[in-house]
């Protein structure tokens, strides 16, 4: 099955030249069933790149699935035309009253900015707590972890001296996590953050069941023991080519970064990255939509977050 979005969407496009099935609102109404709801918190710079990337995820699924796109804030973005965030996003006021079967908050650049000196961070707070009260499973990306770590659990982030940059092996720590039907007992995914996830501390100040570790990155994905809240590290839905971009960006500010590691052939930029981690992405989403979404949400979608009660720490 599909997912739904806008008709002239750039990632329609793209993703229909992949040969993936993606319906048009104008080909939805004709559907009698009733789909997943899916809302994108997308704080990534470049919103459009971003769309594509997670929007190629949600579609590996025999489920259809109604995208809406939210933007934080109304403020001009420098890498996305503001038409574009006219068209296709929303405001957080017109969501407000809307209930979703899922949900995903995106990365951002703020791995070294405070919180308190993040621009939006009351706003990101009420949107977190929002949607344990309006969304089934919530999934939490990159930045986005430490960020809901901080406003359900009152932890405060901790950082690396040094970015985290490239694609690390990571081991999975039990045996029958529907989340991670089908994957390898060892399996790659690419990490871009400056943000440190130590897996004694969030074990020592949460509740979350950790599901896969690296020695390297940390803890890679967890969740809560309900399955309302689902938290990811790195970033299983990048492209082959996304660490290079950023690698490069870096290299052109002058802030000399570090190669990723275990990304170019040989370790060397001169040589084209391959995806190896794409298997594994594609079925961490799938599972998420299967498992702690369909599998848990109301068919009523006003009934979303009446069965559930709120008792994280705040």
């Amino acid at each position: 099955m599909p997912i739904k979005i806008p008709d002239q969407l750039p990632a329609a496009a793209v993703l229909g030249e992949e040969n993936i099935f993606v319906m048009s609102e104008s080909r939805a109404v004709t559907q009698n069933i009733r789909p997943l709801r899916v809302l994108i918190l997308n704080l990534m710079p470049k919103k459009i790149e971003t769309e594509i990337q997670l929007l190629r995820m949600l579609s590996n699924t025999p489920l259809q699935v109604d995208v809406d796109l939210l933007r934080i804030d109304d403020r001009d973005s420098r890498n996305t035309p503001r038409a574009h965030l006219e068209n296709f996003y929303n405001d957080f006021e017109q969501v407000r009253s809307n209930n979703y079967d899922g949900m995903i908050i995106t990365g951002a650049p703020l791995g070294l900015v405070e919180f308190e000196d993040v621009v939006y961070w009351q706003r990101i707070g009420e949107i977190i707590r929002w949607s344990h009260e309006h969304v089934t499973s919530t999934l939490f990306l990159c930045w986005a972890v430490q960020a809901a770590l901080k406003v359900l659990y009152g932890m405060d982030k901790q950082t690396h001296g040094e970015k985290l940059s490239g694609v690390y092996r990571h081991q999975r720590l039990v045996d029958h996590e529907p989340l991670l039907r089908g994957f390898d007992d060892e399996f790659v995914a690419p990490h871009s953050r400056y943000a440190a996830f130590d897996g004694d501390l969030i074990r020592a100040h949460t509740d979350l069941q950790i599901f896969a570790e690296s020695e390297e990155a940390g803890v890679y994905l967890a969740a809560t023991r309900d399955g309302r809240q689902v938290f990811v590290t790195g970033h299983p839905e990048y492209d082959a080519l996304t660490l290079d971009q950023e690698y490069r960006r870096d290299l052109d500010a002058g802030l000399a970064p570090s190669v990723p590691v275990n990304y170019y052939p040989d370790d060397n930029p001169a040589n084209p990255p391959r995806a190896t981690w794409r298997s594994h992405g594609h079925l961490l989403f799938s599972n998420w939509l299967n498992y702690y979404v369909y599998q848990l949400t109301s068919y009523r979608l006003e009934d979303i977050g009446k069965v559930f009660t709120y008792d994280h720490k705040n």
